[in-house]
């Protein structure tokens, strides 16, 4: 496979993030990554489903005036669309993720696609069942792909034998630096345990980010690390870790430079962390991205 996979297709949760002052916002991490990677002009194939419910219309018809396809979400008469309860601490979102919702029942066999390879992407929350583990890795080895792999820890859905053995078939990992250490990487050299990780799993990149503190990337070529500017407006922090994901995907599909790719990520982390939310609705908030290397 090319080093860098021209077609992105993203598998996982589309569910509403529901703040204490009953804002609801779109939401989910493969969604929210999707959403900035149609905006960045990269049109990925987004596989999920909803409820036949008024969230899940109001997903529907949302995605459709943003331009995404919507042929892979797909619809479920007996499971609601998915929900997320947020509650904000000391400025770090806590989540209540609602069990048994639509997501969690995605059929491979009703997922329509006519390329299977390039660069497929995935979190671990989408896979918290047994049914939707071996969906996904029906749909995984359907193709030729090459696997991004977004650790998402959401406590009591997931299990270190089963997120092992999907780290294992990734080639590029993501995770935070507290998802690391949780994983068993304590090394008090961050290089060395993101090496460590590297090495037992066989990974091309790890990439962890580390809050204000920035992101750091392991590759063959070396290490690399990037610390954020000022944020100019703080609201929250929700969807931060999925903008500076979508943009790192974006620069692995461009084949820009890691450190100019860090750059980016970072920066538009940043100004995520000015919304509450994670999903701008308008596409001039992307503008200084398309910028960077246009």
């Amino acid at each position: 496979m090319n080093a860098n996979p021209s077609s992105i297709t993203v598998f996982g949760e589309v569910l509403f993030d529901c703040f204490p002052n009953g804002k609801q916002v779109l939401g989910g991490a493969p969604f929210n990554v999707a959403w900035h990677l149609q905006a960045l002009g990269d049109d990925p194939t987004f596989i999920s489903r909803i409820g036949d419910d008024t969230l899940g219309k109001t997903i529907l018809k949302n995605a459709q005036a943003w331009g995404l396809r919507t042929d892979n979400i797909q619809i479920d008469q007996a499971h609601p669309t998915g929900r997320v309860d947020i509650t904000v601490h000391d400025d770090e979102p806590h989540y209540d993720i609602t069990p048994g919702s639509a997501y969690d029942f995605i059929s491979a066999q009703s997922v329509q696609l006519t390329k299977r390879s390039g660069l497929l992407y995935h979190g671990s929350l989408a896979l918290r069942s047994p049914y939707a583990q071996q969906q996904f890795k029906t749909l995984r080895e359907s193709g030729d792909w090459s696997v991004f792999l977004d650790v998402n820890l959401r406590a009591p859905w997931w299990d270190q034998t089963s997120l092992f053995d999907w780290i294992q078939s990734a080639r590029w990992v993501k995770l935070n630096v507290d998802e690391l250490r949780e994983l068993g990487f304590q090394e008090p050299v961050l290089e060395v345990a993101m090496r460590n990780f590297q090495t037992q799993f066989e990974l091309e990149q790890v990439i962890v980010t580390r809050g204000s503190e920035g992101a750091s990337v392991l590759t063959p070529e070396g290490f690399f690390s990037q610390t954020p500017g000022e944020i100019p407006e703080f609201v929250d922090t929700v969807g931060a870790g999925d903008a500076f994901t979508a943009v790192f995907i974006h620069g692995l599909i461009e084949s820009w430079p890691i450190q100019d790719t860090l750059v980016a990520a970072q920066a538009f982390a940043s100004q995520v962390i000015g919304l509450r939310g994670a999903t701008p609705d308008n596409r001039a908030f992307y503008k200084t991205i398309l910028e960077m290397h246009a």
